[in-house]
């Protein structure tokens, strides 16, 4: 064995022993999701992401290679496995994003009240020349049509077009490079929800057997029926996680919700697509429907921003952080923070630590209305039995609830419930576990027999007791089936740690 890897596999053992002996209650309820790049690829990095607080580590397809992506997983696993501990994969296509094509120089400065010309084509042969990758972006051009360059920062107006050009002035000055982002707020494009190389990665992604596809720059319902129909059609497990970011998702939220596994929302092209004031209350009302719906939603884009640069990050991104907690997120994300940031491991601690002070005024809060909408799959016994189950914790003063099921719709209604008392997700399904790393305040628990409860009872009761989760005396309520009737988990038990 090289000196290399006997160091990785000992820093392995090391937090796997760390986390072993870490009760529930030193985890923030709300889950983190971390980006994966060149800052934290390696198994020792992605082991000690996992130990500050990581529970999904997200792909970006619109970087790097399959082959890269699929390396990625395979180190994923392996720390997941060696830890002991599940972590879910989320493969995030890129999705239609439209960008500019090479620009003489590699940049160019863009003068307010200068024009710009936009030709067909992918190279720009004039400084004021500019092309892009979509190639009908001409033809669905209008004037006084607002164009917004590199994420935002600069903006140009159609004023007139011909049949090969379109001229626009800037109104907002700036520079911009090469393959930058351009965005078209307000305009009706006809650029399909997922492109070749969209469906050619969500293939892949049902092959390697990841637990979450997320489907970029959503319109309407159709679109996420469609991903959904493509990974059933690969005889795929994975959910599907519908971005929003276009003004068309916020005209037809609540079809996109319902047609979704869960929802992210993608406030980096959403605040270019979107007045950037509207964004605050766009943010409040998605996560106000998911709750409603009983939809895992993740807030997402320059949460620790700073922190790609700096230990620390500003007072406002973690009142940021804090808000969308206090909103009802159920999981928050780093992107460039973790993928090509300077303290990958900082950022997660930070994360981490604004979550845990943050979630002990949902309790102040009081008990969270019973949600309207009803987890897919789920008998329609089991919400009444949550909903008991999660009054009796406060009556009992209990200190744990397990919820035993095979495709984890009960645990994600018992998260939406937003119990204080930690729920420990168990299940004979390797992938049910893994999925359970999005719901907010629970904590998926492998190697747990599930077919008696009795064994069931003395496993978790070991564990939980040797990590200084529970004490003799103690009460833990048990959801799961009695195995006596085809469907529902009709069984709420009452267990005292003797």
């Amino acid at each position: 064995m090289s000196p290399l890897l006997g160091a990785a596999l000992n820093s392995l053992d090391d937090v796997r022993s760390r986390l072993a002996s870490r009760s529930v209650y030193a985890r923030s309820r709300t889950k983190i999701v971390a980006t994966i790049g060149p800052a934290c690829a390696r198994e020792d990095q992605l082991a000690e992401l996992v130990e500050a607080g990581v529970d999904v580590f997200r792909l970006n397809m619109a970087h790097g290679s399959q082959a890269s992506h699929a390396a990625e997983i395979e180190a994923i696993r392996r720390v997941s496995d060696q830890i002991g501990r599940p972590v879910a994969i989320l493969v995030d296509l890129a999705g239609p994003k439209m960008r500019l094509g090479e620009l003489p120089g590699g940049e160019v400065d863009c003068v307010e009240g200068a024009e710009f010309r936009f030709v067909r084509g992918q190279v720009a042969n004039d400084p004021h020349e500019l092309t892009t990758t979509y190639d009908r972006l001409i033809d669905e051009l209008a004037v006084d049509d607002r164009i917004m360059l590199a994420d935002g920062t600069v903006s140009l107006t159609v004023v007139s077009r011909d049949r090969d050009y379109a001229v626009c002035r800037v109104v907002q000055a700036g520079r911009v490079r090469s393959r930058q982002g351009v965005n078209l707020p307000g305009v009706k494009l006809s650029v399909p929800a997922m492109t070749k190389a969209d469906y050619q990665n969500a293939q892949w992604a049902v092959e390697h057997e990841v637990d979450y596809i997320s489907l970029s720059f959503v319109r309407t319902a159709d679109d996420v029926s469609a991903l959904k129909a493509l990974v059933r059609a690969n005889e795929g497990n994975a959910r599907v996680i519908a971005k929003i970011e276009k003004p068309e998702a916020l005209e037809h939220l609540e079809e996109i919700v319902l047609a979704s596994d869960a929802i992210m929302i993608a406030r980096g092209d959403l605040g270019v697509e979107i007045d950037i004031a509207r964004v605050p209350v766009a943010q409040k009302r998605i996560i106000a429907m998911c709750n409603r719906l009983q939809k895992p939603v993740i807030t997402a884009t320059q949460m620790l921003d700073s922190m790609q640069h700096s230990r620390y990050p500003t007072r406002a991104e973690t009142t940021d952080v804090a808000n969308a907690i206090l909103d009802g997120t159920d999981a928050c994300m780093l992107s460039g923070e973790t993928a090509i940031g300077d303290y990958p491991k900082a950022a997660v601690e930070m994360m981490q630590r604004i979550a845990r002070e943050t979630e002990p005024l949902l309790r102040e809060r009081g008990p969270v209305p019973m949600p309207t909408g009803v987890v897919e799959g789920l008998h329609r016994v089991t919400p009444a039995v949550i909903f008991g189950a999660s009054k009796m914790t406060d009556m009992l003063g209990a200190k744990l609830v397990l919820v035993a099921s095979h495709n984890g719709g009960t645990a994600l209604a018992m998260s939406k419930l937003r119990n204080q008392v930690p729920t420990i997700g168990i299940s004979d399904s390797p992938s049910t576990l893994r999925r359970q790393c999005l719901y907010w305040g629970v904590t998926p628990l492998p190697g747990v027999p599930t077919h008696d409860p009795r064994m069931l009872l003395e496993y978790v009761e070991d564990w939980a007791v040797r990590n200084g989760t529970l004490k003799k005396g103690d009460c833990v309520l048990v959801i799961t089936g009695t195995r006596l009737t085809q469907a529902g988990h009709n069984l709420l038990m009452v267990h005292e740690i003797s």
